[in-house]
């Protein structure tokens, strides 16, 4: 019998199974036994996990999906009002029924002006918001439905609502949010040790939160971020509060210690445009909630005719004054 897996090109490469002669059984991995056989003989359940592995094997893991997602809130008040608010229909769009996937271990941007909708998203992503209509998943779970399953698959992180208790020592703090996040002590500690080698934290993991600079404050964050082993890392504009050396270093912990390992998914807002060209694989540019476009650096360029991400983004919202001197891409004239 056959075991089916994926190469490493996208296609797939079958090899016979050793230990199973039915016409229905498929292994992961070649000459590994299949977990079924332990139900007996050619069973049902036995040919249903076939199935399911054969299914997985051929099929790339989507880290996110959202689909027609759309956001209102109600209307903003002021004065006595604003005690009404919680009562009113929402009609104030925040996201207007956007789709995109996040595939496993990319990294994808969020480009979009104020209010166009960037944090809105990662909230209903880390479910702390529910969305209107549409949906959306993490890691294949819905995060409305399986809210909590959907947390413990991610690492959520902004840029200025650390979360931290100042009088706690870092180490105090990891161990405590490890534990929320379901590590078992020896797990927390373990992983606090590598955390503080990985993030540069020696110096600072034995000090009161209130003492550190806000670089390391940010590390320290994006070490809880990860301490969970997360498939999904939610990033809000991380770097708003830095100087430019802290951001730098940042960027570079995200690039070499995140990103090139191929284990997580980032998905992260940004005004910075280094930042997007240095970390992306791909921008979702955003403008009053709408999905503008969606494609990797290179290719929003191109099809702009930009030299730079800040043109590219100018050129897609329609802010460039020069726009119609220069041809829009067959997309986007679709999409608008």
């Amino acid at each position: 019998m056959r075991a089916i897996r994926e190469s490493e090109y996208g296609d797939t490469l079958e090899s016979r199974c050793e230990y199973c002669n039915g016409n229905a059984c498929y292994s992961a991995t070649p000459g590994v036994k299949n977990p079924a056989h332990a139900m007996g003989g050619n069973s049902r359940a036995h040919i249903v996990f076939a199935e399911q592995t054969r299914y997985k094997s051929c099929v790339p893991e989507t880290a996110i999906r959202i689909e027609m997602l759309e956001k209102l809130f109600p209307p903003a008040r002021s004065g006595w009002r604003a005690f009404l608010q919680p009562f009113e229909k929402p009609t104030s769009m925040a996201l207007a029924g956007i789709s995109f996937d996040v595939r496993e271990g990319e990294a994808v941007a969020l480009l979009g002006a104020n209010g166009a909708g960037k944090s809105t998203l990662l909230k209903i992503l880390a479910t702390l918001l529910l969305p209107t209509r549409g949906s959306a998943s993490v890691a294949g779970h819905d995060t409305t439905q399986d809210s909590r399953a959907v947390r413990r698959q991610l690492g959520y992180h902004a840029g200025t609502d650390h979360g931290f208790y100042p009088r706690l020592t870092a180490r105090q703090n990891l161990l405590f949010f490890g534990r929320l996040n379901q590590l078992s002590s020896t797990n927390a500690k373990q992983r606090i040790a590598s955390l503080s080698q990985q993030f540069h934290l020696e110096e600072a993991i034995d000090r009161q939160v209130r003492t550190l600079s806000t670089g390391t404050v940010l590390r320290l964050s994006l070490a809880r971020a990860v301490s969970h082993h997360p498939r999904v890392l939610l990033l809000d504009e991380p770097t708003r509060s830095l100087d430019a050396i802290a951001a730098a270093e940042f960027r570079g912990f995200l690039k070499t210690e995140i990103l090139q390992r191929g284990n997580t998914s980032l998905l992260f807002a940004s005004h910075a445009l280094l930042e997007i060209d240095l970390l992306a694989d791909r921008v979702a540019v955003l403008d009053k909630g709408r999905l503008l476009a969606f494609d990797t650096p290179a290719a929003l360029k191109a099809h702009t005719n930009s030299d730079t991400m800040e043109d590219v983004f100018l050129r897609i919202t329609r802010h460039d004054q020069n726009a119609h001197n220069r041809p829009l891409r067959h997309s986007e004239s679709e999409s608008t």
